[in-house]
C-alpha cells in the first residue's frame, strides 16, 4: 500500500470508546482493544480506498498492541496533543480524525484535516 496516497485515519480511542455508555470505564484497555479489533476487521465504513488507521490511546489504555491494519500510538501525555502532532506530521496527506471532541476538531481542522464522529467506526 502506498502510504502517501492512502487515507490516514486517526482515531481518538478515548473519545470513541466513551461515546457509548457500555461499561467501558471498568476496563479502559479492554474497551480500546475491542475498538482496535473492530477497526482491524471493518476498516472505515463507506470508504472503498486504501486506509492507514492509527488508534491513539492514553492513560490506562496504554499498552494496547497493534493489530494487522491498525497502528497503535500510546500518547505519552494528552491523547489530543498526540493526535494533533500526527496530523501535523502527515501534512500533504488526506487525513481524517475520528472524534466528537469540539476543541480537538478545531485544532485538527486548522491543520487541514477532515473530521468525523465516532459513529463512523462504532458500527
Amino acid at each position: 500500500m502506498d502510504h502517501n496516497t492512502a487515507l490516514l485515519v486517526i482515531v481518538d480511542a478515548a473519545n470513541v470508546v466513551g461515546s457509548v455508555p457500555d461499561g467501558w470505564w471498568r476496563d479502559r484497555r479492554g474497551a480500546a482493544e475491542r475498538l482496535r479489533d473492530r477497526l482491524a476487521a471493518d476498516g472505515l465504513a463507506g470508504h472503498s480506498g486504501p486506509v492507514d488507521i492509527v488508534l491513539v490511546v492514553e492513560g490506562t489504555a496504554r499498552g494496547v498492541e497493534p493489530a494487522p491494519g491498525v497502528r497503535v500510538e500510546a500518547a505519552p501525555g494528552s491523547g489530543d496533543d498526540r493526535i494533533v502532532e500526527l496530523v501535523a506530521e502527515a501534512a500533504g496527506r488526506h487525513r481524517l480524525v475520528v472524534t466528537a471532541d469540539r476543541e480537538l476538531r478545531r485544532r485538527v481542522t486548522d491543520l487541514g484535516a477532515d473530521v468525523t464522529g465516532p459513529r463512523a467506526v462504532r458500527g
